[in-house]
C-alpha cells in the first residue's frame, strides 16, 4: 500500500469509450471527489469530431501537489468499451490497473457511475465521500445511481491510501474562466457563433446570464457577430465576442474597421488545428500570427495569451479594461487544450480592475464613427496632412498601451531563477513546461503579452547561456515575433504540431536532450 500522504505522488488515469457513453461524467465525479479531499487534478480531453461512437478518452491526472498537465504512461485505465483497452494497454505501466465495463452492464446509463465507484475503492477513498458526491449531482441523485456506485466500490480492492489533505482547491476549465473574467468585468453583451473550441465559452456566458444580468446572443454567422458587436459597443455597451480560427478570419474586415473607428472591441480567439477545417476538435497554437496581424492597415491592438484558468480570468479583465481605456482592439488568445481541459485552481485571483465606459456615447450628444479618415468633427476627409496626423495618433495610442501594460504581468518566471537554461513558451504549453522542469536546472519564461511585447524578454535571453523555445505549432510563431522585436533568433526549438498538446514527461526528456 502506498502511503501517498507521506510523499509527492502522481497518477495518470485514462477514461475511454465511445462518444455519448459518459466519459466526462466519470471525470467529473472523480475530480469533484478528489478536490474535496484536497488533491490537485488535471483533466485532458481527447475526442474526434463525431457526436456518437468513435474513440474518446480523458486522461485524469491527480497529485498531492500542484499539477497542470498529463503524462504518456498510465497508472490505470477505466474502460467503457473493449476498444479502449486494446488501444491503450501498451501505455499502461507495470502493475497498472484496468477497470472493465463488462461487470456493470446491467446499470445501463449508470455504468459510468459504477466505474467511478470502482476507482474510488482502488484509490482508498471512503465510500461515504463518493456517495455524498453522487447525491449532489442532478443526474445521479437517485437510487439506481447510488446502487451502481456501491456495486462498483465493492468490486475492487484498495491499492492506494488517499488520505484527506488540507488543500483548498476549485476546478475550472479555460472556457469557464473566460466567462468568469467577462462577468467579473461587468460586460453587457457576449456575441458568438458556435465553433469548436470557442463554443463552450458561449455556453458558459449563456448559463450565467440570469445571475449576472448580461446578454448572450448567437447570430447567423461570424461576420454578423463582429458587426453587431461594433454597433453595440458604439452605443455604449461593454462587448466581447468569440470564435475560432475560421470564424475569426471572417471578422477581419470588421476588426480593421475597429482600428479606424476606435470603437472598443474584445475578441476571444480559441485556436484549433488549421489551415482550413484541419483537425477541428484538436489543439494547436497556430493562430498567433493572425491575432497579431488580421485586418488591413496599421492600427493598435492588444494580444494577450493566458496559460491557465486563473490567468484567463485576469487577462480577460485586463483586455476589457485596455480596450475601453484606449478605444482599441483586444484579443485574448486561447486554444482547445486550455479551453476544454480542467485545471485545479488554488491561488488567489488578482483584484478585478473596474471596466468603465468613459467616452461619449449616443444619447449624450452627437457621436460619429466612420470607416473613413475623419477630422475632429467626424467629417470624412482625404487630406494628406490629416491622414498623417491621424496615423500618428494611432501610433501614440500604442505607446500608451505599452506603458499601461507594464502594470500587469507581461511575463512570468518558474523553476530555478538562477539557471542559465531558459525555456520560452506561451499559452497552454505553460502547464506541461512547469511540470517538466520541476527538480531540473531550467528557468521558464512564460510570455503573456504578445502585443505589446515586454522589454524583459530580451534582457532574460541575453543573460541565458541556452535558450529553448517550446511551442505547439509548426514554425515557432512566438520565436519569430521575438526575433522581429529583439533581433535574437532562438536556435534551439521543441515544436509539436500533431494536434496534441505536450505531455510533461516526454517534454522533460526533450528538454534534457536539447
Amino acid at each position: 500500500m502506498n502511503l501517498l500522504s507521506l510523499l509527492k505522488m502522481r497518477l495518470n488515469i485514462l477514461i475511454g469509450g465511445k462518444a455519448g457513453q459518459g466519459i466526462n461524467r466519470v471525470s467529473k465525479i472523480v475530480s469533484n471527489v478528489l478536490i474535496s479531499q484536497g488533491y490537485f487534478v488535471f483533466n485532458y480531453r481527447d475526442y474526434p469530431s463525431i457526436i456518437r461512437g468513435g474513440h474518446n478518452f480523458n486522461v485524469l491526472s491527480v497529485c498531492d501537489g500542484p499539477i497542470a498537465s498529463h503524462e504518456s504512461k498510465l497508472d490505470g485505465i477505466i474502460a467503457l468499451d473493449s476498444n479502449t483497452i486494446e488501444v491503450h494497454k501498451s501505455e499502461l505501466k507495470t502493475g497498472g490497473f484496468i477497470i472493465d465495463y463488462k461487470g456493470f452492464l446491467k446499470y445501463g446509463i449508470n455504468l459510468n457511475v459504477a466505474l467511478s465507484g470502482a476507482l474510488m475503492k482502488i484509490l482508498g477513498i471512503s465510500e461515504n465521500v463518493l456517495l455524498e458526491q453522487i447525491q449532489k449531482g442532478k443526474s445521479t441523485n437517485n437510487p439506481i445511481s447510488v446502487e451502481a456506485a456501491k456495486a462498483g466500490y465493492a468490486s475492487e480492492k484498495e491499492k492506494y491510501a488517499f488520505k484527506k489533505l488540507k488543500n483548498k482547491i476549485a476546478i475550472l476549465s479555460g472556457s469557464q474562466a473566460t466567462a468568469i473574467g467577462g462577468v467579473h468585468s461587468g460586460i453587457d453583451l457576449y456575441i458568438a457563433y458556435p465553433m469548436t473550441p470557442s463554443t463552450n465559452a458561449l455556453h458558459e456566458f449563456a448559463g450565467m446570464q440570469e445571475k449576472f444580468g448580461h446578454m448572450t446572443f448567437q447570430p447567423e454567422n461570424e461576420i454578423s457577430v463582429a458587426n453587431m458587436a461594433v454597433g453595440a459597443s458604439f452605443a455604449g455597451a461593454k462587448v466581447m465576442i468569440g470564435s475560432s480560427g475560421g470564424g475569426f478570419d471572417l471578422m477581419a474586415e470588421t476588426l480593421s474597421f475597429q482600428g479606424i473607428s476606435k470603437i472598443p472591441l474584445v475578441v476571444y480567439l480559441a485556436s484549433r488545428v488549421g489551415p482550413g477545417t484541419g483537425i477541428p476538435t484538436y489543439s494547436m497554437q497556430g493562430d498567433l500570427d493572425i491575432a497579431l496581424r488580421t485586418g488591413h492597415g496599421e492600427f493598435p491592438r492588444v494580444v494577450v495569451a493566458p496559460g491557465d484558468p486563473k490567468e484567463n480570468i485576469e487577462k480577460v479583465n485586463e483586455a476589457l479594461y485596455l480596450s475601453q481605456k484606449y478605444a482599441t482592439l483586444s484579443i485574448v488568445l486561447s486554444d482547445k487544450h486550455l479551453a476544454e481541459s480542467e485545471f485545479s485552481v488554488y491561488e488567489k485571483l488578482n483584484k478585478t480592475i473596474p471596466v468603465k465606459v468613459t467616452r461619449k456615447v449616443p444619447g449624450e450628444g452627437i457621436v460619429k464613427a466612420s470607416s473613413y479618415e475623419c477630422d475632429e468633427y467626424g467629417i470624412t476627409s482625404e487630406d494628406a496632412d490629416l491622414a498623417v496626423k491621424n496615423a500618428n495618433k494611432r501610433l501614440k495610442v500604442y505607446e500608451g498601451l505599452k506603458n499601461e501594460c507594464k502594470k500587469f504581468e507581461m511575463v512570468k518566471f518558474y523553476g530555478n531563477r538562477a539557471s542559465k537554461n531558459l525555456v520560452v513558451g506561451w499559452g497552454s504549453t505553460k502547464g506541461a513546461i512547469v511540470d517538466a522542469i520541476k527538480g531540473e536546472d531550467f528557468k521558464f519564461m512564460q510570455v503573456l503579452y504578445m502585443k505589446p511585447l515586454s522589454d524583459e524578454i530580451k534582457k532574460e535571453m541575453l543573460k541565458a547561456k541556452k535558450v529553448i523555445l517550446v511551442e505547439n505549432n509548426l514554425t515557432g510563431q512566438l520565436g519569430r515575433l521575438i526575433r522581429e522585436k529583439t533581433g535574437i533568433k532562438i536556435e534551439k526549438r521543441i515544436l509539436k504540431y500533431d494536434g496534441r498538446p505536450f505531455r510533461s514527461d516526454e517534454l522533460k526528456e526533450d528538454l534534457k536532450r536539447v
